[in-house]
């Protein structure tokens, strides 16, 4: 396993809250375990007090994904760098779970469970996940999505460095929302230069999910909150 995909870790906290939302998933042991996926034996640690550890660790890891999302890289660096001092890993080289043709080991790197607690053994993961793929593939590559409100985290992993939403929905809901905005915009100013909005119809806004339609959408349901 790359060490980078231990970034995974990082995003799936930071996204148990929605702050703009106000909810949080983030409640109670089973929440906790459920968070360590198929690592059943760390998840066995999880007691009521790592409750409350995990959402402290949560808003750190937000904080590093918010100065990211900012431009700050030298900011998300520093928050980054704090995580990894206060919860270091322990590498180890593991394979026997992964066998070639021949039947012998994979051997790769793995970051072993911390022993102390389970907040300490998935901070440690998730911290060094997210500086492993921070330093291959760059602070810029750490967002939180541009749909509003959701704030979900992502780790862009795009050609063009161009992802700005958390999944192909929240960019169809954007790019929905910006078409519906330009045709009131045109609506309520028929002889308006379209060049003074920036975007004209022969040049919809551009996303590495999707590209905003050059027909009507059809609309999303109106019966309450979309499901994401």
């Amino acid at each position: 396993m790359e060490l980078a995909s231990y970034s995974d870790y990082a995003v799936r906290l930071v996204n148990t809250e929605e702050p703009a939302r106000r909810k949080d998933s983030l409640t109670s042991v089973e929440a906790v375990r459920e968070l360590f996926g198929s690592s059943t034996q760390a998840a066995r640690r999880a007691g009521d007090a790592d409750v409350t550890r995990f959402r402290g660790v949560r808003a750190r890891l937000r904080a590093v994904f918010e100065a990211a999302d900012r431009g700050e890289q030298e900011q998300a660096v520093h928050l980054l760098n704090s995580l990894l001092l206060e919860f270091p890993v322990s590498p180890q080289i593991s394979g026997h779970e992964y066998l070639d043709e021949s039947g012998n080991p994979r051997w790769h790197m793995h970051l072993a469970e911390h022993p102390s607690n389970a907040t300490a053994g998935y901070a440690a993961i998730a911290a060094m996940g997210l500086a492993f793929h921070l330093t291959e593939y760059g602070v810029d590559r750490l967002g939180l999505c541009q749909a509003a409100p959701c704030r979900n985290a992502y780790l862009d992993t795009s050609t063009n460095r161009s992802r700005r939403y958390c999944s192909d929905r929240c960019a169809t809901r954007a790019n929905v929302a910006a078409y519906r905005a330009r045709k009131r915009r045109e609506a309520e100013d028929p002889g308006a230069d379209p060049e003074r909005t920036g975007r004209t119809e022969d040049s919809p806004q551009r996303t590495s999910e999707t590209a905003e339609p050059s027909t009507p959408p059809t609309p999303l349901p109106a019966t309450g909150p979309a499901e994401r």
